[in-house]
């Protein structure tokens, strides 16, 4: 089974409303999307959105180490030989790690399409159906409660609520009004998106505790690189710690992980650079005994699907963040994971499962090998 052909398009979906964070505001989906040809006809789909603010990819970047890196060595390579593939892609180019995310969740298709399993079971197949929280984004305490309230009548139980963008006590009357919107038996997990110091973070979380918001998680709390930052508001607190940001590669999670630096991880393989790394990171977090998050980016259905056919696959995968594809105006994408409410079941079908991907522009071929 070698790679015949590789090809790529971008496409460009408004959001139904804005997802604001303390790093940034996103309006529009954006995302190249590539399409592997082997020369037995099996295809693989990838997708990887311009995230510059956390991966410092861009559209036109994604595009150019696709092209001028990983397809030249790819194109005639026996997908077999894929310990070996992957193995290169990690190491042909440094950083570009969406692009490299992009082409690893194509093969990973390919492949369990030539092993006609879906690609949960290829991988492992720990679990058939897996449920999503839904992200509240930062905008003031009154309509943040009022998206909650809109959210928990959409059927979701567990809140993923977005801070770290203004000071502190206004971040608590946030969670304050979403609580009162929402009730007690709803979860509430926090992401600061790197958006306050240590100090700053344990005097938030402390308040919130004193306030019984019974907070489930606070994800991110300090700049990525603050490590030390990191670990002193997991040893300051009783709510757990999740680490996002500060973990990209197995090593940055060996790291995390040796110094008890966080009570959780958070894997997307937007950061991995796919889900052979994101395989490693689980492995050492697991070996560990630290749960782990499979969360994304602002996606489509296309890696989405990737993310939580991998989450599905892993049993230390305990929390899931799939949420994207639903804040979309249009799906593109025909197959793929279903939604039902909060709950997320796979296809049957081998591999993502996905049987078209459609684009206004279609496939540009002058972007195909």
């Amino acid at each position: 089974m070698n790679i015949e052909r590789i090809e790529t398009f971008r496409v460009a979906i408004p959001l139904i409303k804005p997802f604001k964070t303390a790093l940034r505001t996103v309006t529009t989906a954006e995302s190249v999307v590539i399409k592997i040809t082997c020369d037995n006809g099996i295809e693989g789909w990838g997708e990887a959105p311009p995230t510059v603010v956390i991966t410092g990819d861009s559209l036109m970047s994604i595009e150019s180490a696709i092209h001028h890196v990983f397809k030249p060595y790819l194109v005639g390579k026996s997908l077999l030989n894929y310990e070996t593939i992957f193995q290169a892609i990690k190491t042909l180019m440094v950083g570009n790690s969406s692009a490299k995310a992009a082409v690893d969740m194509a093969l990973y298709d390919c492949l369990s399409k030539h092993c006609r399993l879906p690609l949960y079971q290829f991988l492992g197949g720990a679990k058939n159906e897996i449920e999503t929280d839904y992200t509240v984004s930062v905008n003031n305490p009154e309509e943040m409660g009022d998206d909650a309230a809109s959210y928990i009548d959409q059927g979701f139980n567990v809140l993923k609520v977005k801070v770290g963008k203004d000071d502190i006590m206004t971040d608590i009357s946030r969670i304050k009004e979403i609580r009162r919107r929402v009730g007690n038996k709803v979860k509430i997990r926090l992401d600061a998106n790197q958006g306050w110091q240590a100090k700053d973070a344990v005097r938030a979380i402390r308040k919130m505790e004193d306030s019984l918001l019974d907070i489930e998680l606070v994800e991110q709390p300090v700049p990525a690189d603050d490590i030390e930052g990191l670990k002193q508001v997991t040893d300051s607190v009783e709510t757990l710690i999740m680490a996002d940001e500060s973990v990209f590669s197995p090593k940055q999670a060996l790291q995390v992980l040796c110094t008890r630096s966080a009570d959780l991880i958070n894997i997307k393989l937007m950061k991995a650079g796919g889900i052979f790394q994101a395989q490693a990171i689980n492995q050492l977090a697991e070996t560990c005994g630290v749960e782990c998050m499979v969360g994304s980016m602002i996606e489509t259905k296309i890696g989405i699907s990737a993310a939580a056919h991998f989450a599905a696959s892993k049993k230390n995968i305990t929390r899931f963040d799939f949420d994207a594809p639903l804040m979309l105006a249009k799906d593109m994408v025909e197959g793929g994971i279903s939604y039902s409410g909060r709950k997320i079941t796979f296809p049957d079908a081998a591999g993502l499962g996905i049987r078209q991907v459609y684009s206004e522009g279609g496939i540009s071929s002058g972007n195909s090998a």
